[in-house]
């Protein structure tokens, strides 16, 4: 296994939030459990961690801790929980269109949605490996991949029924966020200081060498050349030509980055620990540091379609006004 300098840390960019900045590996919960239990019903589900988002035409989707999925149809102001046959620790999902999405977390866990969130059905589930997803991105109806700890890396080809496992290197860094970059482009960001590429929809990979050795918890590709890597100790990246060569963006913060937000063309809203929120105007090329007064961890961020931001992470949801 990876024995990086903060191999502790990089579980999981959204565990991290859990842990509350304390040094400590999380073993995947549940191990030798022949079949997972249901998550209960919980009144303040929507106030417990969450940890990423998605958006279903106009519902959003949130998912957290103890198998908690939550809906909305009204930007956020009221929230329904799903029916979910998992209390593990979901830390990301993926709505591929309004009736379609993918969840993955600990104990190796991928659930799917056929009615846009409502109800979910456990496709994989494999505790005694240890390895929980922490990343999920469907091409289409049957293209998907799932990604994890010590490189994790399971693809499906049939809409999520059957899971593949494949290799992206020799390597077993730990693999944190999967992005999209164009037809055939995916990035991934990894501990240890790497990235990795694919300009063949996935079939293989190339590893990039970001000048830091940190890990790399979230990314954000503005098109197929320009990339933002965000991590560790307030580090951020970007790119414009694939990864071939990087510049270090100031951020004036050295609280962990999670996760980046496109607001539109240009704007582009970055999270982190410490309530740590730093906006860009010009495509991340330079950032501006604000704070949540409450200092609670941010995991991730969704674009409402009235024009806001909701925030999700240990406080669970909360709304920012629109970005001017």
């Amino acid at each position: 296994m990876t024995a990086s300098p903060d191999a502790a840390f990089t579980w999981s960019r959204r565990r991290l939030l859990a842990l509350a900045g304390t040094v400590a590996v999380l073993v995947a919960g549940g191990a030798g459990a022949a079949e997972p239990l249901p998550a209960v019903e919980a009144p303040l589900a929507i106030e417990s961690l969450l940890l990423d988002g998605s958006t279903a035409g106009s519902r959003l989707v949130v998912v957290g801790e103890r198998g908690h999925i939550l809906v909305s149809d009204d930007n956020g102001a009221r929230w329904k929980q799903a029916r979910v046959p998992t209390r593990a620790l979901l830390t990301a999902v993926h709505m591929h269109d309004e009736r379609i999405g993918f969840a993955v977390g600990h104990d190796a866990v991928i659930l799917r949605t056929g009615d846009g969130g409502e109800t979910w059905r456990l496709v994989h589930h494999a505790p005694e490996e240890e390895r929980p997803l922490l990343d999920v991105w469907f091409r289409d109806e049957r293209t998907g991949f799932a990604v994890g700890a010590y490189g994790y890396f399971l693809a499906t080809g049939d809409g999520g029924d059957t899971w593949t496992s494949r290799a992206v290197s020799e390597d077993d860094f730990h693999l944190n966020a999967l992005v999209p970059a164009g037809p055939d482009r995916l990035f991934l960001a990894a501990e240890a200081g790497v990235a990795y590429r694919s300009d063949d929809g996935g079939a293989t990979w190339r590893a990039l060498s970001p000048p830091y050795g940190g890990s790399w918890f979230g990314a954000l590709a503005l098109d197929a050349n320009r990339l933002l890597l965000t991590g560790l100790r307030g580090h951020l990246l970007r790119s414009e030509d694939a990864g071939e060569s990087w510049t270090q963006v100031v951020t004036g913060t050295n609280a962990t980055l999670t996760a980046a937000l496109r607001i539109d063309s240009e704007q582009v809203l970055i999270t982190g620990l410490e309530g740590t929120l730093l906006t860009s105007r010009d495509g991340g090329r330079s950032v501006s540091l604000g704070r949540l007064a409450s200092r609670q961890g941010i995991s991730a961020a969704l674009a409402l379609a009235d024009g806001g931001v909701l925030l999700l992470g240990e406080f669970g949801v909360r709304r920012l006004p629109e970005i001017e």
